[in-house]
């Protein structure tokens, strides 16, 4: 029997791993030095026998002509390359409005929260979706639906949906290399941008971020976007799932630390040595761009030598910056003010034996850049926004006598895992100053501390964890998703429950209200049963085997008044009241109402300040319905009223639950779970069918779980053993049932 292939990993990104150079007839291949490029060539170096993939392919735009591609092709393989390679040529003025256009005017300042540089161009986003769909024509052709596609990046976000489009269960990665912002920021896109911005990337099964917090920003513009839900980082969209979290992208550890043995290395950091002797070197590295804040550094050294005269002379920043898409304006602009920056000071500072900063714009050597990292005494990390930085932990790494400070912007992603640097707002040119004193007078003992701590952490989470971390979690996802699709009530589910239901001497069946018999009305009011719903519940309930047992969070007057002709049980308020078949109400022990005049406050308060909400008043309960609310300001004004809730009901014996679009406040120990049992005490049966749709409801599947039969009705996370995915679904299972 011939084996099954091995899936195929496919790497997508905006640009190729190298470049194509051509001189003089002969072509060349020069890698990339991106970070994604180190990343994954890192990882794949150390799995040269990959178990789980049998072929790497990278599809991204070509910087060459197809010409140079096709005669490098022609060419015999002269080394083993981590990855086959697809290019996608694109006609320039296209390429220039996606990518400098875009991506990089309207994304890019967006996403780093400089909104106010950001261009809203309609046709700049044309060719970003044009681009977009070419990357998904190019896939469509040549992935397997085996294949494990694992897209990067901004320049992207449209991609991982566009495939999906093509092939619906194939598995998708998503990774964003940059923040994402606050729903505030990211709002400001065009409606249309940010809609198809979200619903690209979640065509993925893993959207990956840098941090937690772009994770729950994330989270957020998807629920008012696109208004899915999610629990504990899943999203679920009905009739899939997918997941967000965080993966923090590691540095190849080994790879520093060990350049410190390089003869080059060390020859360089000798002569870096030698020509600041009896100096302290502050080293800081960026690439051009506005996000770096290279100039509010500045700033920050220049109040330093201001305020610690006591430094001159003894103190020297070395500030290499990098070139970095040199044809876009702002950054033009950029270079000259850093310029016009170093100048001022050194014009100022100056003397015949000190200069105090020593600029360098170009591009720095890795051995060169090595030998700075272990020859200074500080290194100034302070962009004012970036998605992760890498350059601040191969500067931890390359410490191998754990001594030196890092000084390292709070707004930088990699804070988040470098807590015993200097953490410094970028902007506060004062906290700056007093940080650069603090690094310089830090005790060695108290810099290998933090040194330590750092390099441990960085250690065990390096690029290869990153890459393997997003790779298994991506597996999970999809095996996550097999599993929630096993819970789907297919043609043999149905056939089986129809089954058990009709062999079975005693049933029972147990029937939310809203959104399960019904669906959901503007005011609960509207929410009637109808004729034909009425007639379906009294031809079930005349089986003399078969009990039905309404459970809602209606009050009794409410359930009475509508099926008080049907000989049906009926549970209020969650559970508060039950009235068996006819038997009169049993309402729960006598329970203290004070507390409602505590929390009605409240819940007006909000009725005021969200138009279209109401409260609902119970026996037992108190509820804040927002449905008839604008989306957006329904779902913050009941964050912020759940807030408050807490902080009320802190030693109350009562329980918030934030239902479907309402968010209610009960007596503690009344649930769905417990009615539902209490009801079986006196009516049990062989055969137990249990139907429900909201949060409330899961306490009735978890309660039953062993001795009933299960159905989620809509999206959501679930602990119910099946789910449909309409309400009209319920009631077409239903009616077979009558049958």
């Amino acid at each position: 029997m011939e084996s099954k292939p091995k899936k195929r990993l496919v790497v997508v990104s905006n640009r190729l791993p190298f470049k194509l150079l051509e001189r003089s007839g002969k072509i060349t291949l020069q890698p990339s030095d991106g970070g994604l490029v180190s990343a994954l060539k890192s990882y794949f170096d150390r799995h040269a026998t990959d178990v789980e993939f049998s072929e790497k392919l990278w599809i991204g735009s070509a910087d060459f002509p197809e010409k140079r591609w096709e005669k490098y092709e022609t060419l015999p393989m002269q080394e083993s390359q981590s990855f086959g390679i697809e290019p996608i040529f694109i006609e320039t003025k296209l390429y220039s409005r996606y990518y400098n256009g875009f991506s990089n005017a309207t994304l890019w300042p967006t996403l780093h929260y400089f909104a106010t540089y950001a261009v809203f161009d309609n046709t700049y986003f044309e060719a970003y979706e044009q681009v977009n769909r070419m990357f998904a024509e190019k896939l469509a052709a040549i992935i397997r639906p085996d294949d494990v596609v694992w897209v990067h990046d901004y320049q992207l976000f449209l991609l991982p949906e566009m495939i999906r489009e093509k092939f619906p269960e194939i598995s998708i990665g998503f990774f964003l290399h940059i923040p994402f912002p606050s729903y505030e920021v990211f709002r400001l896109l065009h409606r249309s941008w940010k809609e198809k911005i979200v619903r690209g990337m979640l065509g993925a099964d893993l959207i990956g971020f840098h941090t937690h917090e772009y994770v729950q920003h994330f989270l957020k513009a998807v629920r008012m976007i696109a208004g899915y839900d999610h629990q504990f980082r899943s999203i679920n969209m009905g009739n899939r799932i997918a997941k967000a979290d965080l993966f923090p992208l590691g540095i190849d550890y080994d790879k520093f630390h060990s350049a410190t043995q390089d003869d080059h290395v060390i020859q360089k950091k000798n002569e870096i040595l030698k020509n600041f002797s009896g100096k302290k070197i502050i080293f800081s590295v960026d690439r051009l761009d506005y996000t770096k804040g290279v100039t509010n550094r500045l700033s920050g050294y220049e109040r330093f030598l201001e305020q610690h005269a006591e430094w001159h002379k003894k103190v020297v920043l070395v500030l290499v910056v990098v070139p970095s898409r040199e044809i876009i304006s702002k950054y033009n602009e950029r270079k000259n003010l850093i310029e016009e920056q170093v100048g001022r000071i050194n014009g100022k500072w100056s003397t015949l034996d000190w200069q105090p900063v020593i600029y360098r714009y170009g591009h720095m050597p890795f051995e060169e850049l090595c030998a700075m990292y272990q020859a200074v005494d500080v290194g100034l990390i302070t962009p004012l926004r970036d998605g992760m930085n890498l350059v601040a932990k191969e500067y931890v790494a390359s410490r191998v006598a754990q001594r030196g400070v890092l000084i390292l912007s709070e707004l930088a992603g990699a804070a988040n895992e470098l807590g015993e640097a200097i953490l410094v707002n970028p902007l506060d040119i004062d906290e700056l100053s007093d940080s650069i004193n603090k690094a310089l007078t830090m005790e060695v003992p108290e810099q290998r501390e933090h040194m330590a701590h750092m390099q441990k952490r960085l250690i065990d989470y390096t690029v290869t964890d990153w890459v393997k971390d997003f790779l298994d979690q991506l597996k999970e996802v999809k095996e996550l998703q097999e599993r929630r699709k096993l819970k789907l009530v297919n043609d043999s589910i149905r056939r089986q429950i129809l089954s058990d239901f009709s062999k079975t001497k005693t049933r029972h069946l147990f029937l939310d209200y809203d959104g399960t018999l019904v669906p959901f009305a503007r005011h609960p009011r509207e929410a009637r049963p109808d004729e034909k719903l009425l007639e379906l519940l009294k031809a079930l309930a005349s089986e003399k085997q078969t009990e039905i047992t309404i459970i809602s969070g209606r009050n009794s007057d409410i359930l009475e008044e509508w099926f008080d002709d049907l000989p049906l049980n009926l549970v209020a308020e969650h559970g508060a009241s039950i009235r068996m078949k006819g038997e009169p109400w049993v309402h729960g022990n006598l329970i203290d109402q004070t507390w409602k005049p505590l929390i009605r406050p409240s819940f007006d308060m909000f009725v005021q300040r969200c138009p279209g909400s109401f409260v609902e008043e119970k026996n037992h309960t108190l509820a804040w319905h927002y449905r008839n609310v604008e989306a957006e300001l329904g779902f913050v004004r009941s964050r912020e009223l759940l807030d408050n809730l807490f902080h009320l009901i802190r030693n109350a014996q009562l329980q918030v639950i934030d239902g479907n679009k309402v968010i209610e406040v009960r007596v503690a120990g009344i649930d769905k779970g417990s009615a539902a049992r209490k009801v079986l005490q006196q009516k049990p049966a062989d055969f137990v069918l249990v139907f429900g749709d909201d949060k409330t409801d899961e306490d009735m599947f978890q309660a039953l779980e062993h001795s009933a039969t299960t159905v989620k009705v809509g999206p959501g996370i679930t602990h119910a053993q099946y789910i449909l995915p309409t309400q009209k679904e319920v009631l077409g299972l239903l009616t077979q049932l009558n049958q």
